[in-house]
């Protein structure tokens, strides 16, 4: 099992038919997911096609993540957590700036993770947009509030994912104490052919 520091992400090549696991080791931890094509770095991870696609809000077993060019990059075959995000972005560093009211204040962010593992494969900052919230618990109320809530993944969940094409992946520990029940905590993950 590989392990992705609290705080922090990583990247990796994940080639076609390849099983990526990505595990909570403490519970309550988010890590943020963000792929493109390895042969195309135009060709990324379409949170929004993934979701008109599923016609689900709440993605697990049997469903698929989408890029932008509408092609299947990874199904999901394996969950034992069955809550995680599509809707919204990695935090930032201008998400924090705003939170706290301060221009100069520093936090690292899920932005920031993915952008610099992403950047060893030539890909822009630009190029990153929705990720796939893995445990991320977000609930839409009747009139269309978006709230955060305390992870439902425990210690040991887990989600597998089945990739359907030459992926370059980058995954973060998610960063935002708010969305990971007020602790930082470290992801695992490993790869299976």
């Amino acid at each position: 099992m590989n392990i992705i520091p609290a705080s922090y992400g990583t990247s990796f090549v994940l080639k076609k038919d390849q099983v990526l696991t990505v595990m909570d080791l403490f519970g309550e931890q988010v890590s943020d997911l963000f792929c493109i094509s390895a042969t195309d770095k135009n060709e990324i991870l379409s949170c929004a096609r993934s979701l008109d696609f599923n016609d689900q809000l709440f993605l697990t077993v049997g469903d698929k993540l989408y890029s932008n060019r509408c092609q299947v990059m990874l199904e999901i075959i394996d969950d034992t957590c069955g809550r995680h995000d599509l809707l919204m972005p990695p935090c930032s560093l201008e998400m924090f700036r705003v939170v706290e009211g301060d221009k100069t204040f520093y936090h690292r962010s899920c932005h920031e993770n993915l952008s610099l593992n992403l950047a060893l494969h030539g890909t822009a900052a630009d190029q990153i947009t929705n990720s796939f919230n893995i445990f991320m618990n977000v609930e839409v109320t009747h009139s269309g509030a978006i709230i955060i809530q305390v992870p439902k993944s425990r210690a040991g969940d887990f989600i597998s994912f089945r990739a359907h094409m030459d992926l370059i992946v980058a995954l973060t520990a998610c960063s935002h104490e708010a969305t990971n029940a007020g602790t930082l905590k470290d992801i695992g993950y490993q790869i299976n052919s």
